[in-house]
């Protein structure tokens, strides 16, 4: 676990509900080197590895994952909510503590053999980066790996990704 940027994250309690404690990003953002360092970590872990795309999960991990495929030469595609992407889209339903939930991608953001890093802020119960990764494959990619800032690991969301190369900066 880097220590630096854990000392950047603020706990906010009873958020979005009571009984959780909220894992803020914003003050590890507004700090000098918080993005840098986070963007720097995951290319330091990733560099090596062919990828051809980036794909970010709405919305925090468009932060992360832009110029982190700014830094490794590569493109960059958004995995978003329901409606926001214009042209034709594939989707994929997740399961949520109480109900489901949906994400979508452009049809033509993967080409076949393509080969996906996908970047988000957090990693917790696992449903979204598995339905992100449920996208790129069902359109031909590969995920080469999943790169998150925080993993809560009581949650045990790494156990959806199981079979692939997961790294995760800050562990809780």
């Amino acid at each position: 676990m880097d220590k630096k940027l854990a000392k950047m994250i603020r706990d906010v309690p009873d958020f979005p509900k009571e009984g959780i404690v909220f894992k803020d990003i914003t003050t590890l953002l507004k700090e000098a080197n918080g993005l840098r360092s986070s963007v720097d970590l995951l290319n330091e872990y990733f560099k090596d590895l062919k990828i051809d795309l980036i794909a970010g999960i709405e919305s925090r991990g468009f932060i992360f994952g832009t110029p982190l495929a700014y830094n490794l030469g590569v493109g960059f595609i958004p995995i978003r909510k329901p409606g926001k992407l214009p042209a034709e889209t594939f989707s994929q339903e997740y399961a949520l503590e109480y109900g489901t939930d949906r994400i979508e991608m452009h049809k033509d953001a993967v080409r076949e053999g393509q080969s996906v890093l996908i970047v988000d802020d957090l990693l917790a119960t696992g449903g979204t980066a598995e339905a992100a990764a449920k996208l790129i494959e069902n359109c031909g990619g590969k995920v080469a790996g999943f790169g998150f800032i925080i993993e809560l690991t009581f949650l045990n969301g790494i156990n959806k990704l199981k079979g692939y190369n997961v790294k995760s900066l800050i562990k809780y």
